[in-house]
């Protein structure tokens, strides 16, 4: 039997001797490795925390103990610890394991997570709350270094350490070259001084310090500035103690023993602690130790090679832009990139090499980097802030005043729109269309194909104002594009087929479910007027209220949720018009978070596929149609 046999729950971990441990890792890689490669996840990162998570359930008594995981792609190995070893080839499958830490799906999971940089956060409001209740359990916050570059991070920890409550903050550090003198010197000292004895003498000596008459203060800062310095020269941790953390580290994240024995130690601090280890994204796998960021976010692969298993030839939307933003800024000097910690995820990793001074990676900051596009916008510049939908949700109020407020020239370029497969609830961008229609200068477009991507781009370009422009995950329809982009009219549809007993009026991906259901009802003597609609803001009026007139049956239908989206707009047209003969049918999603699963699933599932039209069509009154 193997180890990892032998482990269903946590309790089940901590009677492995400590010598079966690194086997024990070395059998969770193994399986995680052989899982994703089916399923597709976040590789490199859960290869990187292996043995702290081990070492974090071999030394707390978790779920009493709480574990909070920042942005959640690094909780697989938790996951296979805490009671669900047997579903973990489910992993992000419909019906199976999230990819992310869910309070609904386990009671280990302290926290939801998907996005990034909420765990101190998090975990202080669960300290707090436990210390109301008398609970002494601890709570341990692991959050990776590209959190630290969001604000919420440092809100959370200068708040951690105004109110000294004893938390524990664990900074996996996958990026830290650490010296071999060095760490291993930071290590010793770290895992010496976090001992309790040690600590306690070390506040004894500051009160009997401070109450030496006269001198007390003067001695007691001077022995505390001699501590800084000497931490300053052997560990990066200043900016830590300055939030009033005792700090330590870095120390080496793939020695279990070190791990234990530290995080033994300051399980018994009552002060906020910051761990700071220093782990290597994709060990353990070669193909991901040699190209981590590949692996972060990975489809299927083959195991030997690491070769990507692809069932689609053609290009992505993703690719597509990242193109066309090259190919535009041979031309226009004054265009300029910007992206949240996503310049591989985003298309723009060519861009980058090949207009290095044009291109601005913020960080996982996205209101910064909205409000930084804005004062580029004012001296003159064209900037594209490349975004995931669900990551710009993070930046709405940089949206409203900082761009629109003054109708600056900044595009939207919005990836990942609509229904995003296996990553769930927090990574499905279901929301921009009503979000982003209720600001006042903005235009909001969507592409029915990656040609049209490329001429909604230029028009965003061109225009002098701010423009969003959202295109789903994954590959276009492969269609050819023109060697000239050619700017869109403002505010244009285009009508794709035409019928006098109904009318469909779409956006985006789904204007091709409605070109199928159109062919549906032919076979049934229902002839439909098909509208590519393009613009969610501003809508062709003349040509949508020319239409209703004509054809009073109507069905809306775009993914996102209905509420305050495309279909509300459609509605609102139609009433400010006084046209009231008509019976619309919205199509979109209802009030709901959509859980994970394969695309072609859930948009039957949620009804907004050639299939719903049908259905839609037919539940007319007969006199009707």
């Amino acid at each position: 039997m193997s180890l990892l046999d032998q482990i269903n729950f946590p309790d089940d971990l901590k009677k492995i001797p400590r010598k079966d441990l690194p086997a024990l890792a070395q059998e969770i890689r193994q399986l995680i490795v052989d899982v994703v490669s089916k399923t597709g996840g976040h590789l490199a990162s859960n290869l990187g925390v292996v043995e702290l998570t081990i070492a974090l359930h071999y030394v707390f008594d978790v779920p009493n103990d709480k574990i909070v995981w920042d942005v959640g792609h690094q909780a697989y190995t938790h996951k296979l610890l805490t009671g669900r070893k047997n579903r973990f080839q489910t992993l992000r499958q419909h019906g199976g394991l999230s990819g992310f830490p869910r309070i609904s799906e386990s009671p280990y999971d302290a926290f939801s997570t998907g996005h990034s940089s909420t765990s101190i956060s998090a975990a202080l409001g669960i300290t707090c709350a436990k210390r109301i209740k008398n609970d002494p359990s601890k709570v341990i916050a692991v959050i990776g270094d590209g959190s630290m570059t969001a604000g919420l991070a440092y809100e959370g920890l200068n708040q951690a350490g105004g109110l000294r409550k004893d938390m524990i903050v664990i900074l996996n550090d996958n990026e830290l070259s650490i010296g071999p003198n060095v760490g291993a010197l930071s290590s010793l000292l770290s895992r010496t001084f976090s001992a309790k004895y040690l600590q306690d003498l070390k506040k004894e000596m500051g009160e009997f310090l401070r109450s030496l008459p006269k001198i007390g203060p003067e001695a007691y800062h001077y022995a505390k500035r001699a501590e800084e310095s000497f931490k300053a020269f052997v560990t990066p941790g200043m900016l830590f103690e300055a939030f009033d953390f005792d700090y330590f580290g870095p120390i080496k994240g793939h020695r279990l023993n070190h791990l234990i024995d530290i995080l033994t130690n300051i399980k018994e601090i009552e002060d906020p602690v910051l761990l700071h280890v220093s782990t290597q994204k994709g060990r353990g796998y070669a193909p991901a130790e040699k190209n981590p960021v590949y692996f972060h976010g990975v489809g299927c692969f083959q195991v030997k090679t690491g070769d990507r298993v692809s069932c689609s030839s053609a290009p992505s939307y993703t690719s597509v832009f990242g193109d066309t933003m090259v190919e535009l800024a041979k031309t226009n000097e004054k265009l300029i990139a910007v992206t949240a910690a996503m310049p591989e995820g985003t298309g723009l990793a060519r861009f980058a090499r090949e207009f290095p001074d044009r291109f601005y990676d913020v960080g996982i900051a996205e209101q910064h980097g909205v409000t930084f596009a804005a004062g580029l916008a004012t001296e003159g510049m064209k900037p594209v802030v490349a975004i995931y939908s669900t990551f710009l949700q993070r930046a709405y109020d940089q949206l409203v005043h900082d761009v629109c407020l003054e109708s600056l020239p900044v595009t939207f370029a919005i990836d990942r729109g609509g229904i995003v497969g296996e990553d769930g609830p927090t990574h499905h961008g279901l929301f921009d269309l009503s979000y982003l229609r209720s600001l006042p200068n903005m235009i909001v477009m969507a592409p029915k194909d990656e040609n049209e991507l490329r001429r909604m781009l230029m028009t965003a370009i061109n225009h002098n104002g701010p423009a969003a422009l959202r295109y789903p995950r994954g590959a276009g329809e492969n269609v050819s594009l023109d060697p000239e982009i050619q700017a869109l009219p403002m505010g244009r549809a285009e009508v794709m087929a035409r019928g006098d007993d109904l009318l469909v009026l779409a956006i985006g991906t789904t204007v091709w479910e409605a070109m199928k259901a159109r062919d549906l009802l032919l076979e049934k003597n229902i002839r439909a007027t098909v509208v590519n609609c393009r613009f969610v803001k501003p809508l062709d009026q003349v040509l949508i209220r020319d239409l209703a007139e004509k054809i009073p049956h109507i069905i809306t239908i775009e993914e996102n949720v209905r509420q305050g989206g495309f279909g509300s707009a459609v509605l609102e047209l139609l009433a400010d018009s006084g046209i009231s003969n008509c019976i619309v049918k919205r199509i979109g999603i209802q009030d709901v978070f959509v859980e994970h699963g394969p695309r072609p699933i859930l948009t039957t599932k949620y009804g907004i596929d050639a299939a719903a039209i049908v259905t839609a069509a037919l539940s007319f009154p007969p006199a009707l149609i």
